[in-house]
């Protein structure tokens, strides 16, 4: 005999139940959090739009507020300040970058890792950023960061935090104590150093593409010493 499968709901309404639907409404944010991100998003892209055509020191919180309609209390409900909103996708592309250089193959160098992942993350950027603002306005806030020292001297108190973050992270890829061997730190000091200058050469440039400050980026780690650039693990892969 066939065993007959029942595939009615249990409401009795005689359809198979939708799993898929299901799942693909339960993968959704609500209602509640979509009208939250776009609040957030919104007042992200005042606040950077005006940040880049008057200057970060002469935009008040009072403009972006204004901007989109709501009050302080809302804008401080998303950010801590003026400062955290112009990082915001800083912090966003660093979390990218990392993420980059948890998924390299651990046969690859420290510095391949490092460099294969931040020339990947400006290959695949530009999506996360388009969820939040247009790249060219992400681009133009980086260029502003360049050329507003309050800015710029946030932005490397974070890289600080990022580069020691990154510096675990390649000494557990190569089964190395951070605190006792010095080549992690080293590594991504220079790596970092590398980026610095880049990232102010490109700011001091005429394109401000993210393509032009991709090639600038992979010219100048094209140079880094070579012995760093070797593999530093001695146990087989």
């Amino acid at each position: 005999m066939t065993e007959t499968v029942d595939t009615t709901d249990t409401a009795g309404t005689g359809h198979a139940p939708d799993t898929a639907g299901t799942a693909e409404r339960a993968a959704r944010p609500g209602l509640r959090e979509r009208k939250k991100q776009r609040t957030r998003d919104a007042l992200l892209r005042a606040a950077l739009e005006l940040f880049t055509t008057q200057g970060y020191e002469r935009t008040t919180v009072d403009e972006i507020t204004e901007a989109v309609d709501v009050s302080q209390r809302t804008f401080f409900r998303y950010f801590a300040g003026k400062e955290d909103a112009a990082l915001f996708l800083q912090r966003l592309a660093e979390s990218h970058f990392i993420a980059a250089v948890r998924e390299r193959p651990p046969h690859e160098a420290p510095l391949e890792a490092l460099r294969r992942a931040v020339l990947e993350s400006w290959d695949t950027i530009g999506e996360a950023i388009e969820e939040v603002v247009p790249i060219e306005l992400h681009m133009r806030t980086y260029r502003l960061i360049e050329s507003t020292p309050a800015l710029l001297a946030a932005h490397l108190r974070r890289s600080e935090e990022t580069e020691e973050e990154i510096a675990r992270l390649i000494a557990g890829r190569e089964g190395l104590d951070v605190d006792t061997d010095p080549r992690p730190r080293i590594a991504v000091a220079l790596f970092g150093g590398v980026m610095r200058v880049t990232g102010r050469l490109w700011g001091a440039g005429e394109d401000t593409s993210v393509e032009a400050i991709r090639e600038l980026t992979a010219t100048y780690l094209d140079h880094v010493g070579p012995a760093l650039a070797q593999k530093w693990s001695t146990a087989p892969r």
